[in-house]
């Protein structure tokens, strides 16, 4: 009788390879028959153990990190949820060679927008996020290095009573 951690890593394979849109028929062609349609069914149904190299393996042909695989997945990062305001004065007229994609982001954001107002602008935690992946780092991370450069408003409407 398969464990309840063996249940929980074969639903993990089974959403991921169902999220790719493949049948264990469909694993097992598009993996030129290395991953046999039986032995993927019985890791998901929690019937087979799977070393841990066979997973790495499978996490591999799935192009997704091991971790991603666990029942556990990668422990959650705990990011910031709320906005940030960029000091666009700054960050255009200052802004070191680092920050050039941050100021191109911003711009595009300002075109979206139409929001040309030249002195600040929100970024959503969502756009953040996305930002900090040309980064490869953290949006926290990203965070850090925009208040290094000065770049960071923490109060908005202060910055309007001027």
């Amino acid at each position: 009788m398969p464990s309840d951690y063996a249940k929980s890593l074969g639903a993990r394979l089974r959403s991921i390879r169902q999220q790719q849109n493949l049948s264990l028929q469909g694993v097992e062609e598009k993996s030129n028959g290395r991953w046999k349609a039986v032995v993927v069914g019985s890791y998901e149904r929690g019937d087979r153990a799977v070393t841990v190299s066979r997973l790495a393996e499978l996490a591999d042909f799935y192009r997704v990190p091991v971790g991603e695989l666990l029942p556990d997945g990668p422990s959650p990062r705990h990011e910031p949820t709320s906005k940030i305001v960029l000091d666009l004065e700054r960050l255009y007229d200052g802004a070191a060679e680092d920050l050039a994609s941050v100021a191109r982001f911003a711009r595009a954001i300002q075109q979206q927008r139409g929001d040309y107002n030249g002195r600040v602008l929100s970024i959503r935690a969502v756009d953040l996020q996305a930002l900090a992946v040309f980064y490869d780092c953290t949006p926290t991370e990203l965070i850090e290095r925009l208040a290094d450069h000065q770049v960071l408003v923490a109060d908005p409407r202060a910055f309007f009573a001027q």
